[in-house]
């Protein structure tokens, strides 16, 4: 009979991969083969058709099947479940089988007054017969199979499935074929027959809020929800039974099996779900206990070593040749055994702490050379650094390329001739005085000339490299970053057209010693600038033609130099016009459009020429310059000559810190050169607070406070080598003594005054409670454009 329920599982309902107990559900595959509701092929109808008939023909074969399910189910309820079986479908045992063959055979035996019924009667007894419901949850495609009492309403169901899934049944949908199925509506009238089959749709109208999932993995499931079993009602009489596998909320116990040798099928025993016979209670009450008696056990016992005696004996004679006197020491009292154990005690102490003196001296060593070769390391590399900046400043003096560079250069032209009149002054009179300046004035005429001349090559020789980069930035793709941190490029079509036209450029400016390649170059720039007709294209044509006619008729190449110059040059300005170039509108100095000059020009005092903004020099108060930065610059050789490459390292060396620090700073990219040589010079007496060093190269500026924001009026100005020991402070006030820090705070009170002038700085300002305004010096500002000193006093408060 086990054989035969295994079986049982390849029948009507084998094709399905998942079931679950009747009134439960799972995930599931949609079979292949379901139809529209009520059933699938012709076959299946036919089948159902038979079923139908057989139920509502005979009522002994319905009872049969309902007291089968009911007698299941109080199974459930009464005896405990076991550990499964190979196959889940063992829980539908052969005791089962046998007693709805019974019951079956005893239902047929009933008289014929059983199937009078009235059509009430089998309208409700048909009502309860159940049936095979496959839910499909949409979207996912899951499939719950469920057996389902056909008499009851699909409100019902949804509130069975809702449970199940955990969802509240009123966002569930349930449909047929793409219809809505109302909620009044019963199996039964949707044409479902008994034990048969039907296929809904069901899904959720707040798919995000309550997603449809199954609870139970598809692949715990496999056996049919139903099978079909076949028992034999009379001699020769054979009758099917539909029966339906109810599984069990918990795993059945192992009750061991056997095993085919042959075959090698495996046979498990089972036990019936009926409850068992307990055994009738006895009148008499009867205790049990153990007896507390000793237990005995006999052993017996042998010494390992074999002894003996030392005596003489008759017949034995033991000789005393060997013998010891053994006499007696000193008798050793407590006091002196714990004496002595005491005085041991203290040795191990002492070697102990010996040992462990040891251990501390040899870490004091190994910190201290840990420390002095860090020290080391770091005056070696001060020291390489300080060689790097002089190494450096040198080669700008030697070979300048850039207008700082030429700075430095005068401003050592201005130191050497200084030196050089001090020294004559007080070395020299009357005549010999004049004289010796004469000659210096002489030779600082000719330095001058020289560095001059420098500067005119240098400026010739940079020439290609500033065209090269100007046509570099009108040919580069617009760039931004996405929102993951990647870098996006794009081309469009006038970039496309600048990038064209810088690589022909380059092809023209490169000496090309094949003739074939010159004459390619010549003829593709000729189509280009032939687009558009105008006297420029008109003049780079005729030249291209008289290059081509030269070289057809074998000129040498260095006499085409001025030739091929004049094409170059014409070009480079064919490609600087925005209606032949549209990319290079955005790096003009002058605008196309005149709309864009209105309030934009300004007003040079030196060389009294009109020019743009971004040819005066800004400053954070948001005032442009009265003069253009062509004329500063000049003023500044022919008068001051000063050199600000040092306080640009100074403010870059800033930024950068605190770009380390804070992501978000704002104020050091506020200032610029002038004002950090104000706040080097007036507030900080262009020296460290803490070992006077007067090397601005040296010269940093830290946090007073590194739990606030850098700013004026909390800076600190150190050498490189006290930058790293004050930033770890974390309370300045208890680090300095109090005179130190009242020193700090003047001087920040002096910067918070100065700065306060400027708008753009005055909303970082924190509040100052005016008691700190007193007692306050004199405040000198420096005018950087001319390099003149003007006094800015204020009278300083009593204290």
């Amino acid at each position: 009979m086990w054989e035969l329920l295994r079986e049982g599982g390849g029948g009507e309902e084998g094709g399905s991969d998942t079931h679950l107990q009747p009134g439960a559900s799972t995930e599931e595959q949609p079979p292949e083969d379901d139809g529209e509701p009520g059933g699938g092929g012709e076959e299946e109808q036919e089948e159902q058709e038979d079923r139908s008939s057989t139920v509502l023909g005979g009522t002994d074969v319905l009872e049969t099947a309902e007291e089968a399910e009911t007698r299941a189910e109080l199974q459930d309820d009464i005896e405990p479940l076991g550990q499964p079986q190979k196959t889940e479908a063992g829980n539908s045992t052969e005791g089962d089988v046998l007693e709805t063959a019974e019951e079956a055979e005893t239902q047929a035996d009933l008289p014929d007054d059983a199937e009078s019924l009235t059509e009430p009667q089998r309208k409700e007894n048909v009502g309860n017969s159940t049936a095979t419901v496959k839910v499909v949850l949409v979207p996912e495609g899951h499939v719950m199979t469920v057996a389902f009492a056909i008499g009851l309403s699909i409100q019902e169901l949804k509130r069975h499935l809702a449970a199940e899934l955990r969802v509240p049944a009123d966002v569930l949908q349930i449909s047929v074929d793409g219809r809505a199925v109302e909620e009044q509506q019963s199996l039964m009238e949707l044409g479902v027959r008994p034990h048969g089959s039907t296929r809904m749709e069901m899904s959720s109208t707040d798919p995000n809020a309550h997603p449809l999932r199954p609870l139970r993995p598809p692949e715990h499931d496999n056996m049919p929800d139903v099978i079909t079993v076949r028992v034999q009602a009379d001699e020769g009489v054979f009758q099917e039974v539909v029966v339906e596998i109810e599984r069990p909320r918990q795993q059945k116990a192992f009750l061991g099996g056997y095993r085919h040798r042959l075959t090698g099928v495996e046979f498990h025993h089972a036990t019936s779900q009926t409850p068992r016979k307990s055994c009738p209670e006895k009148a008499l009450e009867v205790f049990s206990r153990d007896t507390q008696t000793v237990e005995v056990k006999s052993q017996t016992q042998q010494c390992p070593v074999d002894a003996s005696t030392q005596m003489t004996g008759i017949g034995c004679y033991v000789s005393c040749l060997n013998d010891k006197l053994v006499a007696p020491g000193n008798y050793t009292t407590a006091d002196e055994h714990h004496d002595r154990r005491l005085r041991a005690v203290i040795r191990l102490q002492a070697l102990t702490r010996r040992w462990l003196a040891q251990q501390e001296v040899d870490r004091v060593r190994r910190e201290r050379d840990r420390r002095l070769a860090w020290l080391e390391m770091q005056e070696r590399r001060r020291r390489e650094e300080k060689e790097e900046q002089l190494r450096d400043r040198r080669q700008r003096w030697m070979n300048p390329q850039r207008r700082e560079d030429f700075n430095l250069l005068y401003h050592a032209l201005e130191k050497w001739r200084c030196d050089e009149e001090q020294r004559i002054n007080s070395s020299l009179r009357g005549a010999e005085r004049k004289a010796a300046l004469c000659s210096l004035l002489e030779q600082e005429a000719q330095l001058i000339a020289d560095i001059g001349r420098h500067q005119i090559t240098v400026q010739h020789n940079n020439y290609d490299k500033t065209v090269r980069n100007f046509l570099d930035k009108s040919a580069a793709p617009h760039q931004w970053r996405a929102a993951n941190g990647q870098l996006i490029e794009m081309d469009s079509l006038h970039i496309i057209r600048a990038r064209e036209l810088r690589d022909l450029y380059s092809s023209m400016a490169t000496p090309t010693e094949s003739r074939q390649q010159r004459l390619q170059v010549l003829m593709t720039l000729k189509h280009t600038v032939k687009e558009h007709a105008c006297a420029l294209t008109r003049d780079i044509v005729d030249l291209i033609d008289r290059e081509v006619d030269l070289m057809t008729r074998g000129v040498k190449a260095a006499r085409l130099e001025g030739l091929r110059k004049r094409i170059s040059t014409l070009f480079l300005q064919y490609i600087k016009i925005p209606a032949f170039n549209p990319e290079v509108a955005k790096l003009l100095k002058v605008p196309q459009n005149p709309s864009q000059l209105m309030k934009d020009m300004f007003l040079c005092r030196s060389c009294q020429r009109y020019l743009r903004s971004a040819n005066f020099t800004p400053s954070a108060s948001n005032v442009l310059s009265s003069q253009c930065t062509d004329c500063t610059v000049l003023n500044n050789i022919a008068k001051s000559r000063n050199d600000y490459s040092c306080y640009q390292h100074i403010l870059k060396r800033l930024r950068a810190d605190e770009l380390q620090l804070d992501k978000g700073a704002k104020i050091p990219f506020l200032l610029q050169v002038e004002d950090v040589q104000y706040l080097l010079e007036v507030i900080w007496a262009s020296r460290s607070v803490l070992n006077g060093s007067s090397d601005l190269y040296n010269l940093v500026f830290v946090r007073w406070d590194r739990r606030r924001d850098w700013s004026p009026w909390n800076c600190l100005l150190l050498s490189n080598e006290e930058t790293s020991a004050h930033m770890e402070l974390e309370d300045v006030s208890k680090a300095y003594e109090a005179t130190f820090v009242q020193s700090i705070e003047h001087r920040h009170t002096l910067a918070r005054r100065h700065f306060r002038q400027i708008s753009v700085m005055a909303e970082y300002l924190d509040p100052q409670p005016a008691a700190a305004l007193g007692n306050q010096l004199v405040c000198r500002s420096i005018a950087m454009a001319t390099g003149e000193r003007t006094a800015d006093t204020t009278e300083a408060s009593a204290c």
